[in-house]
């Protein structure tokens, strides 16, 4: 029954959101910040699911379709590498994200749907199926060498298990990141756990999706299309199992974001948004190149050892690449006043008023759209805004992911030993990343806290 693609997509979309898990991120921070450990995730959901699928397979349950190889994959995987940094999440990322209540989230699902519609169905469909005929005759890497796929999953299997072993090894030998004291329903999941889920997720998905007449498992691009044909047409057959998926993943994540006290409505400014709108357009346009997204190439063709999947992976990582080395930085502008008055954070000024300065000296450092300050005692009554001198507040409300670490870095670097960065910031991720990061830099964190709805502040002192 469909029904079973919104009940999977649902519970889907709650352990993404609940596990940070974004292929994006993953990809982003190998260049970065020169690490592996977040990429390895995605190694465990391509790796069980490659268990999974490849027994259900051989038992025949299952009857994969493969692609002869179409060199426009590396063409389209580049643009929707490039893409997703701009868009601020991958496809299924962004179908979360905007149920933790992002509008720039839901500005670049808008784009996505309609030009993936336009790439497949629409006035651009053409163009799609003319690049699509240039074909080289190779599916997967276990036929071009006459090996059974459990050798190819043994090995990934094996690599897989490796590097989470050593990642986790030095995540619990090393320096603990500070955490926020929380409920337990409210505490995210440990990525590597949320992986294991979604890849058992992505197993069970195929029978389910293909008892309907869907012969694919997970998938987030022609669905998104469906469902962007079926608001346009009213056509119901467009409401097939894979759109209920993806409208499952919406409904999971609202939910879970809601529960765990992570959902506001976060409204961006004119740059992010016309970023997010470019970004979906261009995920739409390079993923309906590519035949998939993060999660149908990524994920899906990976674990079945096709080469489109996994020559889409390896351009997915250098269009992130390209795009993170252009846009992911700090802006590094002087200012000449320490009154914050940009429009980003507006609406999480409102939402967070303790996050404000009340009075601030000539400021030491300021960035766009956030401003660095030197915060001092005040003459009025001690309140949340007064604190001792030596602090400097970076205020990052409004910056969407991966910009509250990458100003934090920069601040930092302005600092002497010994002085206190504030950080008020609204980015779910950057709740894991931040303290990581000031763990891992032999920063020490005095204060993490929630200040209200998807609102937390966060003191590192410089090592």
């Amino acid at each position: 029954m469909p029904i079973t693609g919104l009940i999977l997509g649902a519970v889907l979309g709650a352990v993404m959101q609940r596990g940070r898990f974004c292929v994006t991120g993953m990809l982003r921070d190998i260049f970065t910040r020169g690490t592996w450990r977040p990429f390895t995730a995605l190694l465990i959901v391509i790796s069980v699911h490659a268990i999974g699928l490849t027994a259900l397979t051989s038992a025949g349950v299952i009857t994969p379709e493969y692609s002869p190889f179409a060199p426009a994959v590396i063409v389209g995987a580049f643009i929707f590498g490039v893409s997703i940094v701009l868009a601020g999440g991958c496809a299924s990322g962004t179908w979360y994200r905007a149920g933790e209540g992002l509008v720039g989230s839901w500005l670049a699902l808008v784009g996505y749907a309609l030009s993936a519609a336009a790439m497949k169905t629409g006035p651009l469909s053409g163009v799609n199926a003319w690049l699509g005929q240039f074909t080289v005759n190779q599916t997967t890497v276990p036929a071009t060498f006459g090996l059974s796929p459990w050798w190819f999953v043994a090995g990934l299997g094996a690599l897989t298990a490796y590097l989470a072993a050593r990642f986790l090894q030095e995540e619990f030998t090393g320096p603990r990141p500070v955490a926020l004291a929380q409920p337990l329903h409210r505490r995210p999941l440990h990525v590597y756990l949320a992986a294991v889920i979604i890849g058992i997720i992505g197993v069970i998905a195929w029978p389910l999706s293909a008892a309907t007449g869907r012969n694919d498992g997970l998938g987030i691009t022609t669905p998104s299309k469906n469902v962007a044909n079926y608001i346009v047409t009213g056509d119901g057959s467009f409401l097939d199992w894979g759109a209920l998926l993806v409208l499952g993943i919406l409904g999971g994540a609202l939910v879970a974001a809601k529960v765990s006290g992570e959902f506001r409505v976060r409204v961006p400014d004119a740059r992010t948004s016309s970023r997010a709108v470019v970004g979906g357009i261009g995920m739409g346009v390079g993923a309906s190149w590519a035949g998939g997204c993060t999660v149908g190439n990524g994920m899906v063709q990976t674990s079945l050892f096709t080469y489109q999947g996994w020559v889409a992976l390896a351009f997915f990582a250098v269009g992130v690449g390209v795009a993170a080395k252009i846009w992911l930085k700090p802006s590094g502008r002087k200012t000449a006043t320490g009154t914050y008055s940009t429009d980003e954070s507006v609406d999480g000024r409102a939402a967070h008023p303790e996050a404000t300065t009340t009075s601030v000296s000539a400021p030491a450092y300021a960035v766009a759209p956030v401003a660095l300050k030197v915060r001092e005692q005040q003459s009025a009554p001690a309140g949340p805004a007064e604190v001792a001198p030596g602090e400097y507040a970076l205020d990052t409300l409004g910056a969407v992911c991966p910009f509250p670490l990458i100003e934090a870095v920069s601040a930092m670097d302005e600092l002497r030993s010994g002085q206190t960065l504030v950080i008020d910031f609204d980015c779910t991720q950057a709740t894991d990343a931040i303290p990581r990061w000031a763990a891992e830099a032999g920063h020490e964190v005095t204060e993490f806290r929630a200040t209200g709805d998807a609102g937390w502040r966060i003191k590192v002192r410089k090592g």
